[in-house]
C-alpha cells in the first residue's frame, strides 16, 4: 500500500541506542489523514546489526505503515461500536427484563456444552464442598426433583459461601440455617436436614429445563452474569433498576442516602420506607422513552431477613415489595408514573397488540418464581408463555428479551465473583439473551451484571447518559458508576444486527424432558 503522507505525517524521531539498535517513536502530526486513524504513539525497536542499508530502508518503511495501519484498530473497533449501536437503535425497539427468583448458574448450566461450568473430568466432577455434619466433600450431582430448597442468602451467606473464592460454604451456610432458623417442624427445610445430603449442590439440565436449554441453544447464554450484589433479593431488584441499594436518613433527600445491602428498605418494610436515590426510570420519564414494571398477582415468598422460607406476603402492582420496589421511588412518584407499574395481564395484552413501551421489567409472583419450594416446571411454563406471548405478537421483530434469575438462592457455583467496588459483585446467575438478532448458539463469555441491563438501555434509548451524580441532574452518594466499571461487558456482542431477523420458535409451556448432559 502506498501512502503519499507519509513523509510529511509522521515525524520519525530515531534515537541511536547504540551502535546495534534504534527505537522509533512515531507520532501524528494533525496533518495526517482522520481516515488513517493514528490515534496512540507507538515504540518499535529495531535490531540492526550487520543490517544493509537497503534493507534496513526497506524495514524502516514497512514498520511505519505498519505502525500506521495497526493504530486504525481501535478506531475501527469503535467505528464498528457505533455502527452496532446504529443498528440496534433501528432494529431494537422494546427492551425486555424478565426476572426470576433465586437460582446459581451452574444449579441450572453449569454441564451446558462449551460454557463455564461444573469443572469435570469424563464427566465426573472434580470439586465439591465439605459437609460439616457428615465430614464427607460432596460433589455436585444431578438432582431430578422438580422442588428444591437451596439455601440462605443474605450478604453474610454470599461472603461466607463464596469463602474467600474457594467457593465452599455452601452446605455450612444451609446447616447453620437450620439451626438458627429452623422453627416449624412442617417446614420442608426441616424435613431435607435429616438427609445425609442438602440440595444446594444439585445441579438440573433439560431433562428438568428443556425450554430454558433449547433458548440457550437457539440464542445467547451469558455464562458471567453476576448478581449486581452480594445479596439477597431485594437490594438486587434495586440495582435492577438504578444501579445501588441504600438507606436513606431523610425522607426525599437523595444526598442523605447510605449505601445498604441487607435492609435498603429499613424495618419498617412496605410502611414508610422511601427511595430518595436516582433509579433508571427517571431518566427515562426526562427523555420521553415509555416504560413499564409489570408485576404478577399473588404473592411473594422472599423472606426479611433472606433465610430459606417464611410466610408469604401478598403483592400486587400497587403494592410496593422485595420484587416491586419502583412505589418507594420518590421519582416515580413525582413524576406520576405510578401507573406505569402494572399487572402481568397487561403486559401480554401489550405484547399481542403490539403496544410494548420501550422498557418493560416482568417480574413473577410466588408459585412463577422459581423461588424454593416453588416448582420449577411452574416458573418455565410462565417464562415460557411471557416469551411465546412477545414472539406471537408484531413487537417481536424489534424487541429484545433479557432473561435471569435475581440472586444464587444459596445453590452451589464454582466461579468467585470480580469485586468491583464495595457492594459486589455477587455469586453468577443464569443468563439468556432471546431477539431475532441474537447470535444463534453463542455463549457470552464477558463478565456482565445487571448493570449491563441499564447500561444497553442507556445506549439505546438515551445517548448513553448513565446514572452518574456528576450528570444525571439528581446528585446522589453513590460509591460507583456501575454501567462504567471496566470490568463490565457489552451486551451489544450479544447480537447480529446484520443476520435477518430470526422467525418466533414457539415452546409448549409443559415441555417433554430433554435429553441428559453428562
Amino acid at each position: 500500500m502506498r501512502l503519499p503522507f507519509l513523509s510529511k505525517g509522521i515525524d520519525s524521531v530515531v534515537r541511536q541506542t547504540s551502535l546495534t539498535q534504534i527505537t522509533l517513536f512515531p507520532f501524528m502530526r494533525q496533518d495526517v489523514p482522520d481516515s488513517f486513524c493514528m490515534k496512540k504513539q507507538r515504540k518499535i525497536t529495531l535490531n540492526t546489526s550487520h543490517m544493509p542499508k537497503t534493507m534496513f530502508s526497506f524495514i524502516l518503511r514497512f514498520l511505519l505503515v505498519t505502525i500506521v495501519m495497526s493504530a486504525c484498530t481501535n478506531s475501527t473497533s469503535s467505528n464498528t461500536s457505533q455502527k452496532s449501536k446504529s443498528f440496534s437503535k433501528q432494529k431494537i425497539q422494546h427492551v425486555v427484563i424478565i426476572m426470576q427468583e433465586n437460582r446459581s448458574f451452574d444449579h441450572y448450566f453449569g454441564t451446558f456444552p462449551g460454557a463455564d461450568g461444573i469443572p469435570m473430568n469424563n464427566g465426573v466432577p472434580t470439586v465439591c464442598v465439605n459437609d460439616p455434619r457428615t465430614n464427607l466433600c460432596v460433589k455436585p450431582y444431578h438432582d431430578p426433583n422438580n422442588v428444591n430448597f437451596g439455601g440462605p442468602h443474605r450478604d453474610i451467606d454470599a461472603t461466607n459461601d463464596i469463602n474467600g473464592g474457594k467457593m465452599d460454604g455452601f452446605i455450612k451456610q444451609v446447616r447453620d440455617a437450620k439451626v438458627t432458623f429452623c422453627k416449624n417442624a412442617f417446614n420442608p427445610v426441616c424435613t431435607a436436614s435429616s438427609q445425609t445430603m442438602v440440595d444446594a449442590m444439585g445441579y438440573h439440565d433439560a431433562r428438568e429445563i428443556p425450554n430454558y436449554w433449547t433458548y440457550a441453544e437457539q440464542n445467547v447464554l451469558q455464562d458471567h452474569m453476576f448478581e449486581p450484589n452480594a445479596s439477597w433479593s431485594l437490594p438486587s431488584h434495586l440495582f435492577m433498576v438504578s444501579a445501588w441499594a441504600a438507606k436513606c436518613q431523610q425522607q426525599g433527600d437523595p444526598k442523605s442516602c447510605q449505601n445498604d445491602l441487607e435492609t435498603p428498605d429499613k424495618a419498617t418494610r412496605w410502611v414508610g420506607a422511601d427511595y430518595a436515590w436516582t433509579d433508571l426510570a427517571y431518566l427515562l420519564h426526562k427523555a420521553n422513552v415509555s416504560w413499564g414494571y409489570y408485576v404478577a398477582d399473588g404473592t411473594e415468598p422472599d423472606c426479611v431477613d433472606a433465610t430459606i422460607f417464611c410466610v408469604p406476603h401478598p403483592q400486587h402492582a400497587g403494592t410496593p415489595n422485595i420484587w416491586n420496589p419502583l412505589p418507594y421511588f420518590d421519582t416515580v412518584k413525582q413524576d406520576g408514573e405510578m401507573g406505569n407499574i402494572k399487572q402481568v395481564a397487561e403486559f401480554t395484552k401489550a405484547a399481542k397488540d403490539g403496544t410494548l413501551p420501550s422498557v418493560s421489567w416482568v417480574v413473577p409472583n410466588g408459585k412463577t418464581s422459581e423461588h424454593p419450594p416453588s416448582l420449577i416446571s411452574d416458573g418455565q411454563a410462565y417464562v415460557t408463555g411471557l416469551v411465546n406471548a412477545i414472539m406471537q405478537g408484531p413487537d417481536w421483530k424489534n424487541t429484545a428479551i433479557f432473561l435471569s434469575w435475581d440472586d444464587w438462592g444459596g445453590f452451589y457455583d464454582h466461579v468467585a465473583p470480580p469485586k468491583v467496588d464495595a457492594n459486589g459483585y455477587g455469586l453468577r446467575v443464569p443468563g439468556l439473551v432471546i431477539s431475532p438478532y441474537a447470535r444463534k448458539g453463542f455463549i457470552d463469555h464477558q463478565v456482565l451484571s445487571f448493570d449491563a441491563y441499564l447500561k444497553f438501555i442507556e445506549d439505546l434509548f438515551l445517548g448513553g447518559q448513565r446514572l452518574d451524580p456528576k450528570t444525571d441532574g439528581r446528585p446522589d452518594p453513590r460509591p460507583t458508576v456501575r454501567e462504567n466499571v471496566p470490568q463490565l461487558g457489552n451486551l451489544m456482542a450479544d447480537f447480529d444486527f446484520t443476520q435477518p431477523p430470526r422467525l418466533p420458535m414457539l415452546l409448549p409451556t409443559n415441555p417433554e424432558p430433554g435429553q441428559p448432559s453428562t
